[in-house]
């Protein structure tokens, strides 16, 4: 059962900041682990509720995150996760009915979790719920026409369940994010949704301790609108994404892959659509 919860580490992993990395793994005491994520997403595309309208002006966003993700377990049921995201952002807006270029690079917001489980095992399969306090640090810059950050303590609270065999996978989470005051007087609108990953284990070696997953993720999510003065991504929207995933692993190292297409998306007002997500990773347990 080793490589079953070894190969966790990536199964429910997130591009959702919501989901703390490797909330499953490891599962001995005193275990952690280690890795590194790059996540991209962007568009030009231009939409005034459910329609895509013409974009006259060139208006597009491109973010660029690579996240430095641990966890440590104090024990299999209790374990302490940070990500530290690095992040690169363009964008071209409309200001005065020119197109204006911004960026901005730099060390984003730290998310610290705190995973509390309860197992239960059968012969060939286990299963768990857990429930995960988490906190946002603000310590990307809120400086600039385009912060990385609102300058905002922000409080997350997730609920999920998992059960895996040596054929299958399936995880469901629910979560909640009550953004804070920032700085310069913006405020990022509440956010809440849900992630279902659902997969197969095709493969696996005994000799070798490596194997594959193939699954599948359906997101949704509701953001509401951040106010007047908010300058970051930040964005009211309804949206859904479903993709394909697949983790290859070799003994305490996993690899994974994950595309995530746009199927729904709603924004308030006049806003750039986020388009489609992808993420690389790499990363070990110990």
């Amino acid at each position: 059962m080793r490589w079953l919860l070894a190969a966790a580490l990536f199964l429910c992993t997130s591009s959702h900041a919501h989901q703390p990395v490797m909330d499953m793994a490891p599962r001995w005491a005193n275990g952690y682990g280690i890795q590194i994520r790059y996540e991209w997403y962007g568009s030009n595309d231009l939409k005034r509720g459910r329609d895509d309208i013409a974009n006259l002006q060139g208006r597009k966003r491109f973010v660029n995150t690579t996240w430095l993700e641990g966890v440590y377990t104090f024990d299999r049921s209790v374990r302490l996760t940070a990500k530290i995201p690095f992040v690169d952002q363009r964008r071209t807006v409309d200001q005065n009915g020119l197109p204006v270029k911004q960026s901005a690079s730099g060390l984003g917001d730290i998310v610290i979790g705190l995973p509390l489980k309860r197992y239960s095992n059968r012969r060939g399969m286990t299963q768990n719920w857990s429930l995960t306090p988490s906190l946002r640090v603000p310590t990307g810059t809120s400086s600039g026409d385009f912060p990385i950050s609102d300058g905002s303590w922000d409080a997350g609270l997730s609920l999920g369940f998992s059960r895996e065999t040596p054929k299958f996978y399936q995880l469901y989470g629910l979560y909640y994010w009550k953004e804070g005051s920032g700085k310069r007087g913006m405020q990022t609108g509440d956010s809440f949704g849900l992630d279902v990953n659902l997969g197969i284990h095709p493969w696996h070696s005994n000799e070798t301790n490596s194997g594959i997953f193939l699954m599948w993720d359906l997101s949704a999510s509701h953001s509401d609108a951040p106010n007047q003065q908010n300058l970051t991504t930040a964005a009211g929207a309804d949206r859904v994404y479903t993709g394909p995933i697949f983790v290859a692993y070799r003994q305490n190292l996993m690899f994974r892959a994950e595309f995530k297409f746009l199927a729904y998306e709603r924004v308030d007002n006049i806003a750039l659509s986020r388009g489609n997500q992808f993420s690389l990773s790499v990363g070990a347990t110990f």
